[in-house]
């Protein structure tokens, strides 16, 4: 990942809604959930979402498909794991130091609205 892709997918996650929504995403794996889905769970306005979704799909982090009348946005993996690879990859003079999972609470501190 280069850097300035890294510096976007960061701007891009650097809001509380816009955080909650790309985590929500990532939850719900690569099927992905519907616009009404995530602003029902987020109790967001479908104008704000919108506004949302288009800075994490500019970024790169995030992808749409219609379905009959619903569009779907499903997290880009690829691009979130770039980004924690970029951003680890010097970690402890490249010995790799960081945790291969959170702890049980860590997750429960950070959990997403369902």
């Amino acid at each position: 990942m280069e850097k300035t892709d890294a510096v976007a997918a960061l701007a891009a996650l650097a809001q509380d809604n816009r955080l909650d929504v790309f985590r929500m995403l990532v939850q719900a794996g690569r099927d992905g959930m519907s616009a009404g889905a995530v602003a029902e769970a987020l109790d967001l306005a479908p104008n704000t979402l919108t506004f949302h979704f288009d800075r994490l799909r500019t970024a790169g982090l995030a992808t749409v498909r219609r379905e009959g009348r619903s569009m779907i946005y499903a997290a880009r993996f690829e691009t979130m794991n770039a980004l924690v690879g970029f951003l680890t990859e010097n970690c402890c003079g490249g010995a790799s130091c960081a945790p291969a999972t959170a702890s049980k609470s860590a997750r429960k501190r950070s959990k997403v609205p369902a």
